[in-house]
């Protein structure tokens, strides 16, 4: 079963902060500045914190992983009024 997964993060270095965009570009939809939704099986998650564990450096850096719930409201404030093109969140 997959679940989708906000991933959020801050990271200080250039170099780290470029190598962890580009690896979530290939893996969720890009929904804001540092914001991912990845729609991941458990064993595509265990894997991706595994990734994300040896790209950050723990004592500086700041990666969180929601899951998101089967149901749930998005409330929107300012100028964006609506998930981005292409950007689809599934309910199974």
């Amino acid at each position: 079963m997959r679940t989708n997964y906000l991933v959020c993060y801050d990271i200080r270095d250039p170099a780290r902060l470029h190598r962890v965009y580009n690896y979530l570009k290939g893996r969720g939809k890009h929904l804001q500045y540092s914001v991912f939704c990845c729609l991941l099986t458990y064993g595509e998650l265990q894997e991706m914190k595994r990734n994300l564990e040896m790209m950050i450096d723990t004592l500086r850096d700041d990666v969180r992983i929601y899951s998101l719930p089967r149901r749930f409201e998005m409330i929107v404030l300012g100028c964006g009024d609506r998930l981005p093109n292409g950007v689809q969140l599934f309910e199974e």
